[in-house]
């Protein structure tokens, strides 16, 4: 199968396109880009910088993948963009390159949507089957679990980690990290509880929500220290896979600020 290129688009000689790319009209394709087979830019896309694209990839008008990090420090270093297969790309979105300084890579993994205006920044690690609705924002060096929803007009912080299967909602403010299954709601964004609705959709059995229910309702009581519900819940749900995720999740970076709940659960 041939590459199409309309010919309004620029395609730099270097760039590596795979069999069956579609290059729409006035898109512009840097030296340092590849792009795997069957994926598809529409009209006015720029793929700059370091960029890979993977397999079966669409990328809708006026995106910008590739740009240099908004970081002050940033040289010009050849930092790279990878992303993953079959991922859909909607209107502006924009995907900056990483820095020497957080590991060189964004790297955005397979299956995900990101609606119009969404933005991943620079060193950024989004997992597989993400979502990111209008307007979502990633701060450099944000760490995205698989299967995390970021609703409309919401933005995390840089640094931060969303654990997988969580939830955040509408135009939260995210500043701490977000546990796996949670729901987060607020400016700044606080935990509202697990993100049922989504495990239900990802056809968790109702045991194992069960579980996650009774876990979160002893991690996040108020009585005893958090060490001390912790250490109940490992003694009580040690056996179960997401319990442990949560509490591993919570001990890997015990510096870190975590999102908690407003009121009592």
């Amino acid at each position: 199968m041939t590459v199409e290129i309309h010919p309004t688009a620029i395609v730099s000689p270097g760039a590596e396109l795979a069999d069956s790319v579609k290059i729409g009209p006035y898109s512009i394709i840097g030296e340092h880009v590849k792009i795997g087979p069957r994926t598809e830019l529409l009209s006015h896309v720029v793929v700059e910088g370091h960029t890979t694209i993977g397999a079966d990839c669409s990328v809708r008008n006026f995106a910008n993948l590739g740009g240099p990090p908004h970081h002050t420090g940033y040289k010009g270093e050849p930092t790279e963009l990878i992303i993953g297969d079959r991922n859909r790309l909607w209107e502006h979105v924009t995907m900056h390159i990483g820095t020497p300084e957080g590991g060189g890579v964004t790297r955005v993994g397979d299956d995900g949507m990101y609606m119009a205006t969404s933005h991943v920044g620079h060193d950024c690690v989004v997992g597989d089957n993400v979502v990111l609705a209008h307007s979502a924002t990633l701060g450099g060096h944000v760490d995205v679990g698989d299967f995390v929803m970021v609703s409309g007009l919401a933005a995390v912080h840089q640094h931060c980690r969303v654990g997988r299967y969580s939830f955040i909602g509408g135009l939260a403010a995210v500043t701490k990290d977000v546990i796996p299954y949670g729901l987060v709601w607020g400016n700044h964004a606080h935990l509202e509880g697990l993100n049922l609705v989504g495990l239900k959709r990802r056809n968790f059995s109702r045991e194992m929500i069960a579980e996650l229910r009774s876990a979160y309702r002893l991690l996040f009581a108020e009585e005893g220290t958090f060490q001390e519900r912790i250490d109940d819940a490992m003694a009580t749900f040690g056996h179960s896979a997401p319990v442990m995720e949560i509490i591993d999740f919570i001990r890997a970076e015990a510096n870190r600020p975590l999102c908690l709940p407003e009121r009592e659960v």
